[in-house]
């Protein structure tokens, strides 16, 4: 793997669109199917390639975040199907509740009555969609920089970009903050688990993110955010209209390839689409007054992560137009579902980040400095500098 992949520079680092797209890709196949072993197998694969190639920073920690994320959602889902019911019709009665009697403008909704096994497993096959879909929304998350994101962006979505960039770096941050609170409170002998201590954490959490608000607002202020050059009303005009224009074409022409009928005009309509809101950008971009220094550049490895990607949705999209039942299971009769061959193997296609990726990289390593003490006594001392947050190490050993 080392000889495929070199380790991660300011030179040889990911463009951090390429992640986006890779993860993207994943989510986009989730959207295609409810089959749990197919699911499953895309949240292995995020996984593994998050495992392979991310870094030490805070937002890198935040996937097992979303992970539970994932998990509170199939839990929902399935506590919301116990109590409220569900559209699917079953014969095997797992339980039999109160049922609650509404008026008659509620027709249609219930709350308790029989619960069936084919309910319950429709929704849980509908959860594992949705939580796939947020796990992998994590694995970008993790393995794309912010900053390196925001500094990717055209000028003319600068500002936007900030406000996302500065949306999505607040739960990993929020994560580390409660992370470090719980250990501290685990150092001071106090209990950092249960009701109680998350009331107790909540608090310096706040202030953490109340005070970093308060920096970046400063620091955005000083570096001049939100200030544009002046150009012609003309110029506005156009590209307010080629922007608009072309973000309406992308969605029809998208529609019209997802759909069953409309694929023979959807692609002229979303490539004139994607021309138009390419024109407006550029045009924007020249109301942008700040510059760049060193940009990342998208190369072969970039390709390669993002070409996995987009090869993973397209063949779970072509799968699903041949073989729609290998991809949805039925609920209804209970079955247990078979993993088809040739989507798994699309699937697997995704792992191809974690071989051409560059390396995360390493962690400082500790230097030795050996200075004379006493010559008299014939004896040195040796000192290790420490890793990060580590104590310093001395020893001393004869000469």
């Amino acid at each position: 793997m080392s000889a495929l992949a070199p380790r991660a520079t300011r030179s040889t680092a990911l463009h951090a669109g390429a992640w986006w797209l890779w993860a993207l890709g994943l989510a986009t196949a989730a959207s295609r199917t409810t089959n749990p072993l197919l699911l499953g197998l895309l949240i292995a694969v995020a996984g593994y390639v998050v495992a392979a190639r991310r870094t030490d920073a805070p937002w890198a920690r935040s996937y097992g975040a979303f992970l539970k994320l994932g998990l509170l959602v199939i839990g929902i889902r399935l506590v919301f199907a116990f109590f409220l019911g569900s559209p699917i019709p079953g014969t095997h009665v797992l339980v039999t509740l109160p049922e609650v009697p509404l008026p008659e403008w509620a027709r249609g909704v219930r709350i308790g009555g029989r619960v069936t096994a084919e309910g319950m497993l429709f929704a849980f096959y509908d959860g594992l969609k949705l939580g796939t879909l947020l796990i992998c929304v994590g694995a970008a998350n993790a393995l794309a920089s912010p900053a390196r994101l925001l500094k990717s962006l055209p000028g003319a979505l600068y500002e936007a970009g900030v406000a996302v960039v500065v949306a999505m770096t607040f739960a990993p941050n929020l994560v580390a903050d409660v992370q470090r609170l719980r250990a501290a409170r685990r150092l001071r002998g106090r209990p950092d688990r249960g009701f109680k201590a998350l009331l107790q954490v909540g608090l310096p959490v706040l202030e953490g993110a109340l005070e970093r608000s308060v920096s970046l607002a400063a620091a955005m202020d000083a570096r001049g955010y939100g200030r544009t050059a002046q150009v012609p009303p003309a110029i506005r005009h156009t590209t307010t209209a080629l922007t608009l224009g072309g973000l309406l074409g992308v969605c029809a022409g998208t529609y019209g390839l997802l759909a069953d009928t409309g694929a023979a005009y959807g692609l002229p309509v979303l490539l004139a689409g994607l021309a138009a809101a390419l024109g407006g950008l550029w045009l924007g971009g020249r109301r942008s007054v700040r510059s760049r220094y060193r940009p990342d550049r998208w190369g072969v490895r970039a390709w390669l992560v993002s070409g996995s990607g987009v090869a993973v949705a397209a063949l779970m999209i072509w799968a699903n137009s041949a073989d729609p039942a290998a991809l949805h299971p039925p609920a209804v009769p209970l079955t247990a579902p078979v993993l088809p061959l040739w989507p798994a193997a699309g699937v697997l296609v995704g792992l191809l980040p974690a071989f051409v990726a560059p390396l995360p990289p390493r962690a400082e390593q500790p230097v030795e400095t050996v200075e004379p003490l006493e010559k008299e006594s014939g004896w040195v001392r040796t000192r290790k500098s420490p890793a990060p947050g580590a104590q310093p190490h001395t020893k001393e050993s004869p000469q």
